[in-house]
């Protein structure tokens, strides 16, 4: 089993799991749908081909949030004929996240990572308005996604914290929360998305040793 570890980090990011109609949220880490999203667009998979997600969902996938980040609520006016209205999108404003991706099968995960660093189309955390920063890849570990988050440095430059919360994929049926965050469709016609049992940790910093794998 292998894991590849990304960064998501960048001055804004937003990560939409309840957005509707004039209100555009954001939830508190990476989406699996949001990060699916971004492996389509780099491998240049058509929002039409639903069929080309299959492998991406297959994934297992969880998240470290290194740096939390600080929410960012932005206010546009939206015109028309006649009337107008305000619109609210909420984003993260420096955050920075370790996430994993953990399969058996290190040739594809050798092909996402190539094609995260020559995708096809743009690559953004989220939204048009928040492209990713380098790096973005930081390579394939020989372990599973638990492990990996758990031993992983931090990916920011700073100390790492006194906590961190860890959030995955729950192989063990035992969940802290479902999230219908996993894409079944992108179309604009047809937007759809499956659900996921995810759980939630935090790692006290006797947990988290980087150099626990040495």
């Amino acid at each position: 089993m292998s894991t590849l570890l990304l960064r998501l980090a960048a001055p804004l990011q937003s990560w939409g799991d309840c957005s509707k109609f004039e209100v555009r949220g954001t939830g508190r880490e990476p989406t699996k749908s949001g990060v699916i999203g971004m492996l389509a667009a780099a491998l240049g998979i058509s929002r039409e081909d639903a069929d080309a997600l299959e492998p991406l969902k297959s994934l297992r996938f969880g998240i470290r949030a290194d740096r939390e980040g600080h929410l960012l609520r932005d206010f546009h006016i939206a015109r028309n004929q006649k009337t107008s209205y305000v619109t609210y999108r909420d984003y993260l404003s420096d955050a920075a996240f370790l996430a994993g991706l953990e399969l058996d099968n290190d040739a594809f995960l050798e092909q996402l990572a190539h094609a995260l660093t020559h995708p096809v189309y743009p690559l953004y955390l989220g939204r048009r308005s928040c492209p990713v920063t380098l790096p973005l890849v930081l390579g394939i570990r020989k372990c599973d996604l638990i492990s990996a988050l758990k031993t992983e440095p931090c990916c920011t430059n700073e100390k790492t914290p006194d906590s961190l919360r860890i959030q995955y994929d729950d192989a063990d049926g035992t969940p802290s929360a479902r999230r219908q965050d996993v894409p079944e469709s992108f179309s604009v016609r047809h937007r759809s998305h499956g659900w996921r049992i995810v759980t939630e940790e935090i790692l006290s910093a006797s947990e988290h040793d980087p150099m626990a794998e040495l």
